[in-house]
């Protein structure tokens, strides 16, 4: 394999933070006989937290910290004039694919992100990526079809197990080489200065789920502790780094398909405790897509569904395909003027086709 510089990660934090006891999955049980009890287990984390921890998902400690070694190659080693020449479209396409640089989002009073990602398709060849991250497009592709097969569908049989369906119910609505927009991503968080933390109170990416589009989220933990959730008692709880470990969220294509029993839960970025804070945050993705053609409406033939009721954003026969949904969040975020929602209310929205979407400050 081709040598790649290290990226060396912040040390945990000591700070004593108010971290939230998600569910951790073994995900390797779902090939025994235990995988019945499996699926009621993540179908109860879906539903009282909407994130859970995986371990024992098959890749080792030493290939994960070499794709983060990769996953830091699109910033580290690739100058800004080349950065714009493979900038994603994402205004024109309604997709991220290639860079998002910094500064693109609008966070509040004026201030905007500093975060810049780079998306690849699974697809690699859908585009061309920059002359330095070319060595290692083969580990990259592998990389997303272990995601997509190894770690994402066996989620969805567990989901799909969980909704009382057949076993592949969602897995035929994620084929790995059909038209959709599921993609690896490498993103990295900059430290901003002091007027940005006070101007914003501290939120790098305001509380959503709306930039979790799709069906499911993979997050390959890293120790720089930025990630918070809004528990149901309306405050934000620190997500604890898990070495070696996946931290799985639903999206809002997941909620929509499995008529809200799958609730894509708020979350947001805020700058790290004191001990990371002058440390860059390099983050690992898969963004899963259904098919682009596949319509979002709730899975009726759920026997779970038919007990327990449907809690629908829209009327079926206006859900939108993943395609619509993906590209016109895509195109909105952080880019359109938000309504804020009466005197008192700590959130802002929108609407994306014909559907009210929040932002939570």
């Amino acid at each position: 394999m081709p040598e790649v510089p290290h990226y060396e990660h912040a040390a945990e934090t000591t700070m004593q933070l108010d971290w939230v006891d998600l569910p951790v999955i073994d995900i390797a049980v779902a090939e025994t006989e235990g995988r019945e009890a499996l699926a009621l287990t993540v179908r109860k984390a879906m539903t009282d937290f909407g994130f859970f921890s995986v371990v024992n998902h098959g890749l080792t400690p030493e290939h994960t910290s070499r794709m983060f070694d990769i996953a830091d190659v699109p910033f580290s080693q690739v100058d800004e004039v080349t950065k714009r020449e493979y900038a994603a479209d994402i205004k024109g396409t309604g997709s991220y694919e290639g860079y998002k640089l910094r500064e693109y989002w609008h966070i509040s009073g004026g201030v905007r992100d500093q975060i810049e990602h780079y998306n690849i398709n699974r697809d690699i060849t859908k585009r061309e990526h920059p002359p330095a991250l070319r060595p290692y497009l083969s580990e990259i592709e592998a990389f997303a079809r272990f995601n997509h097969e190894k770690v994402l569908y066996t989620l969805l049989r567990l989901f799909a197990r969980g909704m009382e369906l057949p076993e592949d119910a969602l897995v035929d609505l994620h084929k790995f080489d059909s038209q959709s927009e599921t993609s690896v991503r490498f993103m990295k968080y900059y430290p901003r200065d002091e007027t940005a933390e006070e101007t914003t109170r501290s939120v790098w990416l305001k509380g959503h789920t709306e930039s979790d589009i799709g069906t499911v989220t993979i997050l390959w933990s890293q120790p720089v502790a930025a990630l918070q959730i809004l528990g149901r008692d309306d405050r934000w709880i620190w997500v604890r780094y898990v070495p070696n470990g996946l931290v799985i969220n639903a999206g809002d294509a997941l909620e929509f398909l499995s008529g809200g029993l799958y609730k894509a839960t708020i979350h947001r970025v805020v700058q790290p405790p004191e001990d990371q804070r002058a440390k860059t945050r390099l983050g690992m993705f898969y963004f899963c897509f259904a098919d682009d053609n596949v319509k979002l409406a709730p899975l009726l033939a759920s026997p779970v569904l038919q007990r327990g009721g449907v809690k629908r954003r829209f009327a079926d026969e206006d859900a939108p395909t993943m395609e619509e949904w993906r590209k016109g969040l895509t195109r909105s975020y952080g880019r359109s003027k938000l309504v804020k929602v009466g005197e008192k209310s700590r959130h802002e929205q929108e609407m994306v086709a014909g559907i009210v979407v929040r932002h939570f400050n």
